[in-house]
């Protein structure tokens, strides 16, 4: 007698535990920093590492693609820490994902996250960065294999597919430096709630400020979040983050040569000091 559908693995979630993150998935440009369609190649190096990304017809895994290996990562940390054995397989439901996630269960919902599993899928990433004290050659993709399990119901005279669990294998890279580094790090409960910008400059300060405040040149903190357009854009842009304080747990300053003068001529910016929220208050 064949195996039930439900039969065929135990699910790994419901995540229980809070989201984390590998230290150096945070700190650099590894998904492409948009809502939309990206089919350009993408690339980043400061000297010591390069990453290059390569799209599909369907486009580069986007920072909210990542969400789903955060969700993960988060599944693999929080086995390990309880002192059980880990595989690179994982299952799990939709629903837990979207709740970890904040996504409401919605039709439109399952498909971007159909879309979003073909894209870890396709999406070809090459980087010199080690992971769990082996470098590679060569290209890989965040999830070498991913799945969806439906079952089939009849209701009101016609059939009705429903989404059971979802299978993934993550890639040798991420489950090495997990494993083998353990260079993890929280997430604050609010990032989800970020637009994409946001969400790069938090992990860039989460993953930079562990030992202080930081200053980071502005370009530099502009390629290092993957962003594309000019750098007097992105200067706009930041002026407003930094303004709003934005960004949970930490706080962002903008500093330069030129401040402004009593004529009002507008200062000009080239750094970026960040410091952890709670590091001030207890100074």
């Amino acid at each position: 007698m064949p195996a039930k559908q439900g039969d065929l693995f135990v699910l790994d979630s419901p995540l229980l535990a809070d989201v984390r993150g590998e230290r150096s998935l945070m700190a650099f440009p590894f998904f492409a920093l948009s809502k939309g369609k990206w089919t350009k190649p993408l690339s980043y190096e400061n000297g010591s590492v390069s990453i290059e990304i390569v799209p599909t017809s369907k486009g580069a895994a986007t920072i909210y693609d990542k969400e789903i290996v955060l969700y993960i990562a988060s599944l693999m940390i929080a086995r390990l820490e309880a002192g059980g054995e880990v595989s690179q397989e994982f299952h799990f439901t939709a629903h837990d994902l979207f709740c970890v996630t904040g996504n409401n269960p919605s039709a439109r919902s399952y498909t971007r996250l159909s879309q979003a599993l073909e894209r870890l899928q396709g999406t070809q990433i090459k980087t010199n960065i080690e992971a769990g004290g082996e470098g590679e050659e060569g290209y890989f993709s965040w999830l070498s294999e991913a799945k969806l399990y439906y079952s089939r119901t009849k209701e009101d005279g016609g059939e009705t597919r429903r989404l059971k669990a979802i299978r993934v294998r993550l890639c040798d890279w991420l489950y090495r430096a997990i494993l083998r580094d353990r260079q993890i790090l929280d997430y604050a409960s609010g990032y989800f709630q970020l637009g994409p910008v946001e969400r790069r400059l938090y992990e860039i300060a989460r993953s930079s400020c562990t030992d202080g405040p930081v200053e980071i040149e502005l370009d530099e903190l502009r390629r290092q979040l993957g962003y594309q357009n000019s750098l007097p854009h992105f200067r706009h842009v930041l002026k407003g983050i930094v303004e709003a304080d934005a960004i949970p747990d930490f706080r962002l300053g903008l500093i330069g040569p030129e401040p402004a003068t009593p004529g009002g001529r507008v200062p000009s910016y080239n750094r970026v000091r960040i410091e952890a929220k709670a590091r001030l208050l207890a100074n």
